[in-house]
């Protein structure tokens, strides 16, 4: 049932005389506190938090001292009290307010400054069950909530950054806080305990293996505003959910500008790519133009593996993301920075590679410290009109696949090799995607086209333009194998890949025309392996 407002009219000044101070992050708090009590403001604790500020010496006073109850069941029971409560929700100017807190001997609360139990660290951790079940803050949602709807008569602060703000209007306004800055706060708090109930909402649905919560809610943290999004024209910013997946979300920006919103966009791309080639097994390098690889390839060392995936593409890699999936040594730096490039991101960076990197002092260096797991589980969304599309991360890898050799010949095992690199990248690829590969080494990438015919020839042109540039007698497309992220609806995809060469192909299979596919295979002899499983990627 709606309840109807009195529309009482909201003071533009409201003055503070009691402050309630229970925070889980202590940053600042005592000094915050001190000059709170300077300016003769009455202070009411809890648990550690009044431990805290008694120990620097300042009178506090315990809400247990004000609702006239002890703290119970281990603090999980300390604020949900009428007196509390009451305190935060009375509506200042209704005479029916007022008398009810005279008969029950309720104060009032103008100012809540409370963050919550650390949840999102304790998940981030790998806390057991029990213990992420314990960090789930109960009375701190309720009283931000409670203050925020009353921020007509109280100010909730929910992060020590604006503690500050906070100071500086009760310094230069008798001690008041202006109706605008209450709301702006009750819009923050609001916007907190959504992020907060969010991420725990989501922890129980993965906990519980629900893959289709009745209800799914995505939250962040405002990480930084950015100058704008993917066009000058759209505002834009950058907000991290908590999840623990090593990333441009996680990474320490060593030197360059702010990242834009396409820069980020396209670094998480760029990783997430180079992460399925582990390390132990070979240095890797991808480069991305627009979110989609233009060169990935690997090495017997990193230097190598750059300049042969920068080979795939030279001219798409300018102004692009590099990818690494070993320590940027002086080597690799040495020639990146004879290409104009936007974003170098790597898992660790050598102090002489730094100090390469820096002659280019808008080039942007990020070092991540791991790389992400591509066989993680985790889920990822975009939003529609009126909607928002959720679904499980792409962790499918192809070593995993059981392959199965479809035509009369089978592949050879550098054929084999040759198909799962890649199928490894077109992966990464936007759809229709068709990748050439040799030697690990992408030979041409067709991306993002209508038709997959259309794919195949693109990448097999791009071939043909990286052997012109190189001074190569022919593509590296001839003796290719050549992947496809969908199944081949019809045969002309896979002549036209014939036609540049290639001798192998690996496609998730599935079509009505599959035999049609596998005749024209086995007609040019051609290796043709099915993966049943299918990489679209929009």
């Amino acid at each position: 049932m709606a309840v109807v407002s009195k529309k009482i009219p909201a003071p533009d000044k409201v003055k503070v005389k009691t402050a309630l101070l229970s925070v889980s992050d202590k940053t600042g708090i005592v000094e915050f506190a001190r000059a709170l009590s300077e300016k003769g403001v009455r202070l009411l604790s809890t648990g550690g938090t009044h431990k805290t500020i008694s120990a620097a010496g300042l009178a506090v006073t315990d809400v247990s001292d004000v609702t006239g109850f002890p703290e119970i069941m281990d603090g999980r029971v300390k604020t949900l009290h009428p007196k509390v409560h009451g305190g935060l929700l009375a509506i200042r100017d209704d005479a029916e307010h007022q008398a009810a807190m005279k008969e029950h001997g309720i104060e009032g609360i103008d100012l809540v400054v409370i963050n919550l139990y650390p949840f999102e660290d304790v998940r981030k951790a790998g806390g057991d069950y029990p213990t992420t079940v314990e960090n789930i803050d109960i009375g701190g949602p309720a009283m931000i909530r409670a203050s925020a709807k009353n921020h007509a008569y109280v100010t909730i602060l929910t992060d020590p950054a604006d503690y500050p703000e906070l100071l500086e209007q009760l310094s230069t306004d008798a001690g008041q806080t202006a109706y605008a800055f209450r709301q702006r706060m009750a819009a923050k708090a609001f916007a907190r305990t959504a992020a907060y109930d969010a991420m725990i909402s989501n922890w129980f649905a993965e906990a519980l293996d629900i893959a289709t919560p009745r209800h799914r809610v995505i939250g962040g943290a405002l990480r930084e505003e950015m100058r704008y999004g993917e066009n000058p024209h759209q505002k834009a910013a950058f907000y991290v959910t908590g999840e623990n997946r090593p990333g441009v979300s996680t990474a320490t920006l060593i030197q360059g500008k702010q990242l834009s919103y396409n820069n980020i966009n396209d670094t998480d791309a760029a990783y997430e790519l180079v992460a399925e080639f582990l390390p132990e097994k070979g240095p890797a390098c991808a480069i991305i133009k627009h979110a989609n690889p233009c060169g990935v390839a690997t090495g017997p060392s990193l230097v190598e593996a750059y300049k042969r995936a920068l080979a795939c593409d030279s001219v798409s890699a300018f102004g692009g993301i590099i990818a690494l999936n070993s320590i940027l040594d002086a080597a690799t730096a040495e020639e990146i920075v004879k290409l104009f490039t936007e974003v170098i991101i790597a898992p660790e960076v050598t102090e002489e590679a730094k100090a390469i990197i820096a002659r280019k002092p808008n080039l942007r260096l990020l070092s991540v410290g791991a790389l992400p797991d591509p066989r993680a589980a985790g889920l990822t969304a975009k939003t529609v009109s009126g909607g928002l599309l959720v679904q499980n991360r792409d962790n499918a890898l192809v070593e995993d696949m059981e392959l199965k050799v479809v035509t009369k010949r089978a592949p050879t095992a550098q054929e084999l090799e040759d198909m799962k690199f890649a199928f490894r990248v077109a992966k990464h690829v936007k759809s229709n995607a068709v990748v050439y590969a040799k030697d690990g080494q992408t030979a041409g990438i067709g991306a993002g086209q209508m038709s997959r015919v259309d794919s195949a020839r693109i990448a097999a042109i791009k071939a043909e333009e990286a052997a012109k540039a190189m001074g190569l007698a022919e593509p590296l497309t001839r003796g290719s194998a050549v992947a496809s992220e969908a199944f081949l609806p019809f045969a002309d995809g896979l002549l036209s890949a014939i036609a540049a060469g290639a001798t192998a192909v690996i496609q998730p299979g599935g079509s009505m025309r599959d035999q049609e596919v596998i005749d024209a295979a086995d007609e040019h002899n051609v290796a043709m392996v099915f993966t049943g499983v299918r990489h679209f990627r929009h």
